[in-house]
């Protein structure tokens, strides 16, 4: 149980994002002080180096002009004059025998040693007064730039880690503020059950990341509470639509099963295979609703030519009181499924059938890559108010109608949904002979 939340602890944001930040800082850190020591290094012997050259430039024109060298004690030089053939001819701190550096160029600083400790030494060319060319050499001690040197690199090694350690400890504290409202969103949803579907998370002030995380977790919730909302109210409203024809067969069955002398089988048989058929009706109608929440796509995507579609279903919708003017319709080609496709116009035609006085008017059209389709009744017509109602699942706006089966308000339903799938749209406007006008356009491509 410990380690686990050991490992919890440790897979926690804030403590990556500070051992990440600390590790970037550390590593950036040691390379900047090392590059610093290093410059400081090279900085202090070039100095060091400058001013020995110029020490044996002087000493190199008194030699060549025949002076003689006042006086080469000095603690902190060595001067060494070496004649032509290479013999020391003057030299400080007693130095009787010397070896020149491997590399004799004049003012090029090289390091020696002599008695145990390190020198910088520099090199002069002069002309002897006897002829042939002697060198001076001046050597001076790198103590203080060895002191220098050590002095930043012990500054250096415990301002570093404090450094990181402090930068550590702000990231840790900014981190933890910044993400203190993340923590209370996540137990703010953490405690929403289904019943509590209405409940928001805090959402803080400005527009940072927190603060729109807050709003889309929000709005998130409120997509879901009208799922669920929608969800339950489509489940309470098919139960009761299944309740109502299923109560009416049993009723017809128990009046025949307590008079079966009186009772007339065949106008109940009838009167049961019409129920049936309603009901299987609404079943494949919830059946197509239920996969097109879940997002399952369409079967088929084809062309279609949904001008047969449309002359077929008048074919086969057409009554005997109804006039259905279909002069209007022009061929045009829609991707699709030809079943669904042939679902919405069917449910469009009866629609108008059943709410028509005398006549229903059906056009087609096509232009560029919409298609359009248009089915008109004078039948009473929606109230604008309404006609968005009538899209929803069960809406029924005529309260007259008999409740069975067939006509449990999901044929607009259906249309609208698979026509919102094909990226198309669907309104309703005023019919010019007083009724409805359901006025479709799809992407013909």
């Amino acid at each position: 149980m410990a380690a686990e939340s050991r490992r919890r602890w440790f897979g926690t944001i804030r403590v990556r994002v500070t051992a990440l930040a600390t590790v970037a800082v550390a590593v950036v850190l040691v390379v900047a002080s090392v590059l610093l020591v290093a410059r400081q290094r090279a900085g202090l012997v070039d100095q060091l180096d400058e001013t020995l050259s110029t020490e044996a430039e002087r000493l190199a024109d008194v030699l060549e002009s025949g002076g003689a060298l006042s006086t080469l004690d000095d603690d902190d030089r060595i001067v060494v004059v070496v004649g032509g053939d290479g013999q020391v001819i003057a030299s400080s701190g007693g130095v009787d025998e010397f070896e020149p550096p491997a590399s004799s160029d004049d003012d090029e600083g090289r390091d020696i040693s002599f008695d145990g400790d390190t020198y910088r030494a520099v090199s002069a060319s002069y002309d002897m007064p006897s002829g042939g060319e002697g060198t001076v050499y001046v050597a001076g001690a790198r103590d203080d730039v060895d002191e220098s040197i050590a002095e930043l690199t012990t500054s250096l090694a415990w301002i570093v880690p404090l450094a990181v350690l402090a930068l550590a400890a702000v990231v840790w504290m900014v981190v933890g503020r910044t993400l203190r409202p993340v923590e209370r969103i996540r137990a703010q949803v953490a405690g929403i059950g289904v019943d509590e579907l209405d409940r928001r998370v805090p959402e803080p002030g400005g527009d940072d990341e927190i603060a729109r995380l807050a709003v889309t977790m929000n709005e998130m919730l409120a997509r879901l509470e009208r799922s669920v909302r929608r969800q339950e109210r489509f489940v309470a409203d098919a139960s009761h639509e299944l309740r109502t024809p299923l109560t009416r067969m049993r009723a017809e069955l128990e009046v025949d099963e307590r008079d079966p002398a009186g009772a007339d089988a065949a106008a109940t048989r009838r009167s049961q295979l019409e129920e049936i058929a309603g009901l299987q009706r609404m079943i494949e109608d919830l059946l197509l609703l239920a996969r097109s929440d879940a997002g399952t796509p369409s079967r088929r995507s084809e062309p279609v030519d949904l001008d047969d579609i449309v002359l077929e279903e008048i074919r086969a919708s057409s009554r005997s009181a109804i006039t259905v003017d279909a002069s209007r319709v022009s061929a045009a080609q829609v991707l699709g499924d030809p079943d669904e496709l042939r679902r919405v116009v069917r449910n469009l035609v009866d629609n108008a059938c059943r709410h028509a006085n005398t006549t229903v008017d059906i056009e087609l059209t096509e232009r560029g890559t919409q298609a359009t389709l248009i089915v008109a009744d004078d039948g009473p017509g929606i109230p604008p108010e309404r006609r968005t109602d009538v899209f929803e699942r069960f809406a029924r706006l005529d309260e007259s109608r008999t409740g069975r089966a067939s006509r449990a308000g999901l044929g607009l339903a259906i249309v609208h949904d698979i026509i919102t799938r094909y990226d198309g749209s669907i309104t309703v406007e005023d019919s010019p002979s007083g009724g409805a006008r359901f006025v479709i356009t799809m992407p013909t491509r």
